[in-house]
Parts: C-alpha cells; structure tokens; sequence
C-alpha cells in the first residue's frame, strides 16, 4: 500500500498532496477520489462516502469538506499527463487516462464533436480517481464450479454495479492462465475495453492477469474478440460488460471457433438479463455453461448464486 500512496502522490496538485498523503489512512480500503470545481473533496473509504477536510480527517459535515479549486485540477491533469494531455488523446477521448499502478482516471468537461464523433474533451472540471486494487484468491469459491480438469465452461458473472464482477473476472483470468494446483494452465485471450480487466499503462498490464495471458488494451470487444482468435490461438477468451448486438455476435463467433468464454454483465439475475433481447438468446440457447450471481447482501462480491445451463442451482440457496 505504500507504492498506493506514493501513486497518489505523483498525480495529485500540491495542495491535495497535503490532504491524501496521511498515515491515518489505510490504503487498501480508498476506492475512488472524486475532485469536482468548487465543490467538496470526496472519496469512497471502505465501502462508504466521506467528505475529506483540509487536515485530512473523514466527515460528514458538507461545511467541513475542502472545496476543490480550479488550479487543483489543472495541476493534476498536468501531472497524470505529464504535462502533455495532448499525448493522451485518444484516451481522453474514451474518458478516462490509466495512470502507472492501474489506477483510472474518469474526466469530464465539454465534448467537441467532429462529423458525430468524439474529437476531444476541454474545459475539464471533474475527475474520478478510481483506486486499483487486486484481491487474489478471491475466486477460489467458483473456479471448482468452472474449471473440469481439461475443461473450462463458458461462463457469465451477473453482477449489480459495484459488486466486484471485473475483480472476480481477473481472478479467474490469473488462476486459468497460471493453472490452478495439479492442473495446466491456459492461454487466456484478455479483451479490455475500458482498460479496468488489466488496467495497461503504455502497454503493459498493472494487475497480474497469469502468465498464459495476452491483452488487447482500450479495444472494442466485438472487433477484439475475433482480432484474437485470428492472431493469438487463445483457448479462453474473457471479457468485460457484454450487452451489445455487436459483443452478441461476437460471442458465437468465439463459440463456433472452440474458445471458452468469461464473460460479465450487469444484471441482479437469470431473470433480468432475459429481460434484454440479445442476451436472452444466449440464455434460451444454453451458450453458456455456469452463470455466478454476486450480490452485496454479506459484503462486496459475495457469491449469491452459480448455475448451470439448465437453471439448476449448484451453489447458494434457491
């Protein structure tokens, strides 16, 4: 968590500086700092909001929060883009920068728009600082459900926002391509669309995706899935927010070709996802061979539910 703090430190205007780079803070539960023009400095602390005063203490009390100046999000875009947003365009453009560490940088500000698409993003006055963080072996419960010897079932992770979908998928991806005890390992196709699976920066995966494991970074999945399979022989091929008639396309292609599939979806259940044209399909057709709920009933990322094809309940109550 040291390596955290000096992250931060190297991003953050001199004034905030002050404020993060506390020994009270535990960094391993700081999920996201939200920096917003002329209004107060948030963050996400262990599951729960906190207003941050100019002395570093967690509150509640709106009138005690430091107010978050212009010069505080100049100076830190400048730092994040070592002081040349222009070499960042492309990602801006998506949204977000991912800084060294794996850690997100979500901007807003005005849109210009050329010919209907995205030039750039000015005038930025907000920012998200989304915290990266990996809980190896946190997929030890489901990887028995998923992986039969030689075998890997096609698998879809239903998951509400923020209910650790991306975290349980990157487990998974690092155990298959590492082989679990007494089993081989796979190669792994990654197609990470929002750079959140593997969190790259200038190419390289920040997270430990596995040793058998390759990554298209900031790729559309659709066109990554079948860029994939034609340059990398993946045997698993694992991706982020499926939803799309693209992704649905997609898939069957990454299915008909002998790939296993990992895939996510924001949903509460079986049920909700049948609910959307292109993914019921899926379901009715029994593409996929395990479905794992979350939820955050007991904590973040608890394991609900697993089924199989059929709707038969393997795992959890009914």
């Amino acid at each position: 968590m040291e390596e955290l703090g000096r992250n931060l430190e190297s991003i953050l205007s001199r004034r905030l500086r002050r404020v993060f780079i506390m020994p009270r803070f535990d960094y391993s539960r700081l999920q996201e700092i939200r920096l917003r023009i002329n209004e107060p400095l948030i963050m996400v602390y262990g599951n729960q909001e906190f207003f941050l005063t100019e002395a570093g203490e967690r509150t509640t009390i709106r009138q005690h929060a430091y107010i978050v100046r212009p010069s505080d999000i100049h100076e830190t875009l400048e730092y994040i883009s070592n002081y040349s947003l222009y070499a960042y365009e492309d990602e801006i453009r998506q949204g977000f920068i991912t800084i060294q560490g794996g850690h997100r940088v979500g901007i807003a500000g005005k849109v210009v728009l050329e010919d209907g698409k995205i030039k750039c993003v000015k005038h930025i006055s907000f920012i998200n600082i989304r915290l990266a963080h990996q809980v190896k072996g946190c997929s030890g419960r489901v990887i028995p459900y998923i992986l039969n010897q030689d075998t890997v079932a096609h698998t879809l992770i239903i998951s509400p926002p923020g209910c650790g979908k991306t975290t349980l998928l990157r487990d998974i991806i690092r155990v298959l391509s590492d082989g679990s005890t007494g089993g081989k390992g796979f190669n792994v196709g990654v197609v990470d669309e929002r750079s959140e699976i593997g969190a790259c920066y200038k190419g390289m995966p920040q997270n430990d995706l596995g040793i058998r494991t390759d990554v298209l970074d900031c790729c559309p999945k659709a066109y990554g899935m079948l860029m994939m399979i034609r340059s990398m022989s993946p045997q698993v091929i694992a991706v982020d927010e499926i939803g799309g008639r693209d992704d649905i396309d997609a898939i069957y292609n990454v299915i008909n070709c002998g790939c296993k599939l990992l895939a996510t979806v924001h949903g509460s259940s079986i049920d909700d996802i049948k609910n959307r044209p292109g993914l019921r399909k899926l379901v009715e057709e029994r593409i996929f061979e395990r479905y794992i709920v979350l939820s955050n009933r007991e904590h973040i990322g608890g394991i609900q539910n697993i089924f199989d094809e059929r709707g038969t309940c393997l795992y959890g109550g009914t």
